[in-house]
């Protein structure tokens, strides 16, 4: 569910794979400053909260005003990119070991297990995992990184003859889609409840004890156009669809 930017840099600056976003190295020491606190007032409203947190909010808790939020990040979905992009990295990091697993199923239990105890933790990145966003700076590459890895482990695990032949990487990952969106009230019940329903949905997905599926599944275009609806019904105000009501007036 990567969401990585280079910056601007100047003289001395550099960046490599994983090193997240960078600030423009010419930002003053106070615009820096303001800049870090944002960013660390986001990713706390964000994780308690999810992407919906008021912009307004973000700023006030940073103490700055919205002209200087909106001047750093000038829609909520380049602040969303820049809050996730070490999220983004830690999911390439989990796809990378799944693939190189030689048992298919230990893969993509392990895989889901990652994915799972990142988004038990934090409100936001269920968000990002759970809609398609496409204007937030890097994540449609990230989710079509995701289906390609369980389209891997999946086509694997049949071949080597634990999952089940009759199901589509479309169908895992609709169901894992639905739990993580479950997972907020889950974890109010208890931290860890998350593991025994992604144990049941996974045995559902095993070769044995299978019986006939009724219906086809849909495609995955579909199921990006269902995500993408999702986060059309659920966007805020300030969203950049129509003019932020927290945004600075313009001069």
């Amino acid at each position: 569910m990567a969401v990585s930017r280079t910056g601007i840099g100047g003289p001395g600056s550099s960046s490599g794979p994983g090193d997240g976003p960078r600030p423009p190295a010419r930002l003053r020491l106070d615009a820096r400053r303001n800049r870090d606190l944002l960013l660390a007032t986001a990713r706390d409203l964000f994780a308690r909260h999810g992407l919906d947190v008021p912009l307004d909010q973000i700023a006030k808790e940073a103490g700055v005003g919205n002209a200087t939020l909106y001047r750093h990040f000038p829609t909520r979905h380049a602040l969303v990119g820049e809050v996730f992009a070490n999220a983004a990295n830690l999911l390439a990091e989990a796809a990378e070991e799944a693939l190189a697993t030689e048992d298919a199923w230990s893969a993509i239990e392990g895989y889901f297990e990652r994915i799972l105890e990142l988004v038990a933790a934090d409100r936001g990145i269920n968000d990002l995992v759970t809609r398609a966003v496409p204007t937030v700076p890097g994540l449609l590459g990230t989710s079509r990184r995701n289906a390609a890895t369980v389209g891997s482990l999946v086509a694997r695990a049949q071949q080597q003859g634990t999952v089940r032949a009759d199901i589509a990487t479309v169908d895992l990952l609709f169901m894992f889609g639905a739990l993580c969106r479950s997972l907020p009230v889950a974890t109010e019940l208890r931290a860890d409840l998350w593991r025994r329903y992604l144990a049941l949905l996974l045995d559902g997905f095993r070769t044995r004890a299978t019986h006939p599926l009724p219906v086809p599944p849909v495609g995955e275009e579909r199921l990006d156009r269902l995500f993408a609806e999702l986060w059309e019904a659920d966007t805020p105000a300030d969203a950049p669809a129509a003019a932020p009501a927290d945004a600075p007036p313009t001069a």
